[in-house]
Parts: C-alpha cells; sequence; structure tokens
C-alpha cells in the first residue's frame, strides 16, 4: 500500500501561513482601533465634564479671564477631538479592511482543504479498489492450485 501525499500540501502550507498572517495583521488593528476609540471616548468625555464645571462655574460667577481661559481650551479640546475622529475612521477602516483580507485568506484555505479531503476520499478508494483486485488474485490462484492436485 502506498502512503497518500497531498499534490498540493506545499500551497496549502503557504496560505495558512498567510492566514496566519492576516489573522494577527487583524488583530493588531483591532487593537489599534480600540486604543484610539478609547481615547476618543476619553476626550469626550474631558470635554463634558470641562462643560459642566464651567456651566456650574456660571452659575457662582467667574471672571472674564476664565471664561476666555475655558472657551480656548474648549476650542482646543473640539480640535483634538476632530482630529482623533479622523484617526478613528481611519483605524476602523483599516481594521474592516484586514477583516476583508482574513475572511479571504481563510476561504482560500478551506478550499484547499476541501480539496485535499476530496483528493484523500478518491485515493482511499483506490487503494481500496487495488486491494480488492489483489484479494482476487490470490483467492483465484489458491484455487487454481487446489484444483491442479
Amino acid at each position: 500500500m502506498t502512503a497518500y501525499h497531498y499534490r498540493f500540501e506545499n500551497v496549502l502550507v503557504v496560505r495558512d501561513q498567510e492566514k496566519s498572517e492576516m489573522e494577527l495583521a487583524f488583530k493588531e488593528s483591532v487593537r489599534n482601533f480600540e486604543d484610539v476609540a478609547t481615547k476618543l471616548y476619553d476626550m469626550l468625555k474631558k470635554k463634558e465634564d470641562v462643560l459642566a464645571t464651567q456651566h456650574e462655574r456660571m452659575t457662582t460667577g467667574f471672571s472674564v479671564n476664565e471664561i476666555h481661559h475655558f472657551s480656548r481650551f474648549i476650542s482646543g479640546l473640539e480640535k483634538s477631538i476632530a482630529d482623533m475622529q479622523q484617526k478613528v475612521v481611519q483605524a476602523r477602516s483599516k481594521m474592516n479592511w484586514h477583516e476583508e483580507k482574513l475572511v479571504e485568506k481563510t476561504l482560500e484555505v478551506r478550499k484547499y482543504e476541501k480539496m485535499k479531503e476530496k483528493d484523500l476520499t478518491a485515493f482511499k478508494t483506490e487503494q481500496d479498489r487495488i486491494e480488492m483486485n489483489q484479494l482476487d488474485e490470490l483467492s483465484s490462484l489458491k484455487y487454481r492450485s487446489k484444483e491442479t492436485r
């Protein structure tokens, strides 16, 4: 009986490695997206807190200089938030791109694995057929040898 060897084994190994690399890239892009989104959330929370503090101070009264200070600080914070929102959009886009590529690689690997399964089934069927033919020949030879005695 001969040993089974899948003819596209090397291709399957390479595709599987590519898939693994893409999984790592996707995980990294997810982590990056989470980091950037967390920073955006923190900035929005900080702006909310500053606005609440400003509103509270307005009810108790504070100087014009403090009003300008709060206004400049909030303006700078809004610019930072706008920049961070762009980074979140870019990180989300990159994450989605990596996800699409990962799905493609996964499907490609699955196709090769399915082909391997079918090829192995065909190989086993052929081996069984060869074995049955050999058994038939052996039984015929035994029968003939008994007949000639």
